[in-house]
């Protein structure tokens, strides 16, 4: 979507992306050093909620002497830090567009967030204290995350097996054992357990008076997003949004690919940009 020529066009824009705290993309995550003790945090890293974070972005709006921000655009994760942002500074967005996200993370969502850092604490290396600890465990997690991060259909059409005689070494099977691999490579179980729980602690109406009053304080134009496959993040969630956040209009996205479709269907995306733009 950056580009020239694309939505966000480097010409006309000035694009910034942010990494949370605790990724380990970021400024700052379990593996950095704990001042208080010379060594790193691992275990002992601070929970960070979503609004924890989007405090944190305002230091480096302010420090790049930003006063109003013509879009603001996150999916899934990113989209609660936007929702939170939003309420928190309501004249700094022009535009935002949350997408395939929620007010306040579901018990459905949390389920499996636990889910997977079960996986990381059977781990017999996880309460070690060094950068490859619980690898193994969180390959297993990024197993779990992937089937609640796509749809029946998406593993029909992309890792069904035409052979009537196979009886073992299913595609499917080589698929998630695969995405696993490749997350370790490039990933820690620490940031991987501090950003599920930044997750799970999501919601907007704490310290607000509820929910509706948080989503109520919004005033940039607002196009709320779903995905009509998405089983993580189902429209629901966005429709409630869309339903009182003051003006806001829901869009849906039609995807095979569930919750990741928001980083897929790109061509679509665009289009629903633009034209609430436009409009």
């Amino acid at each position: 979507m950056v580009g020239e020529g694309k939505l966000f066009d480097p010409e006309k824009h000035f694009i910034i992306c942010v990494n949370m705290p605790g990724s380990n993309y970021g400024s700052i995550q379990p593996l950095s050093v704990n001042p208080a003790t010379n060594e790193p945090w691992y275990h002992d890293f601070p929970l960070f909620t979503t609004r924890d974070m989007i405090r944190m972005y305002q230091h480096l709006q302010q420090s790049l002497g930003i006063q109003k921000i013509l879009i603001g655009i996150g999916g899934s994760m990113g989209g609660q830090q936007l929702l939170e942002w939003a309420i928190e500074a309501p004249e700094l967005f022009e535009y935002i567009f949350p997408m395939a996200t929620n007010a306040l993370h579901s018990a459905w969502g949390r389920a499996f967030n636990a889910s997977q850092r079960f996986c990381i604490e059977v781990d017999a290396t996880w309460k070690e204290r060094n950068p490859k600890a619980g690898l193994e465990g969180m390959k297993a997690a990024r197993a779990v995350a992937l089937i609640s991060y796509r749809h029946y259909q998406t593993y029909q059409k992309t890792q069904l097996d035409t052979d009537d005689e196979q009886l073992e070494g299913f595609k499917s099977e080589s698929y998630q054992r695969y995405q696993g691999e490749k997350l370790a490579g490039r990933f820690n179980a620490f940031s991987y357990v501090a950003l599920s729980k930044s997750m799970d602690a999501h919601n907007v109406g704490r310290g607000r008076n509820g929910v509706l009053a948080a989503l109520h304080r919004i005033k940039a134009k607002t196009l709320v997003i779903g995905i009509d496959s998405d089983i993580l993040y189902p429209v629901s969630e966005q429709a409630y949004l869309a339903q009182n956040i003051t003006g806001a209009k829901l869009a849906i996205l039609h995807s095979l690919y569930a919750h990741d479709g928001f980083l897929l269907e790109i061509d679509q995306l665009e289009k629903l940009i633009t034209d609430f733009i436009n409009d």
